[in-house]
């Protein structure tokens, strides 16, 4: 992890910034001693793209999936005509 200074920081923050966007945290140091880190915060389209996929193979739908259970749910709108 890269170590910048406060003023070396301050002249180039737009490209440190950029540089956390992808993945390269740096750490911000006063006099030499680290102060804080700088690291790029996770975005909803991140999370979204690591859940992708995340039940794959873990379960199957049968072919008539949405036909199942289609006689009751008539049988219910239409009532019991007797």
């Amino acid at each position: 992890m890269q170590t910048i200074n406060i003023h070396e920081a301050k002249t180039h923050l737009s490209r440190l910034i950029a540089q956390a966007q992808h993945g390269e945290p740096f750490v911000i140091a006063k006099s030499g001693k680290p102060l804080v880190i700088v690291r790029a915060l996770p975005t909803v389209q991140d999370q979204a793209k690591k859940r992708l996929g995340f039940l794959k193979g873990t379960m199957q739908v049968p072919d008539d999936f949405d036909r199942m259970g289609s006689d009751a749910i008539a049988t219910m709108f239409a009532g019991d005509k007797a």
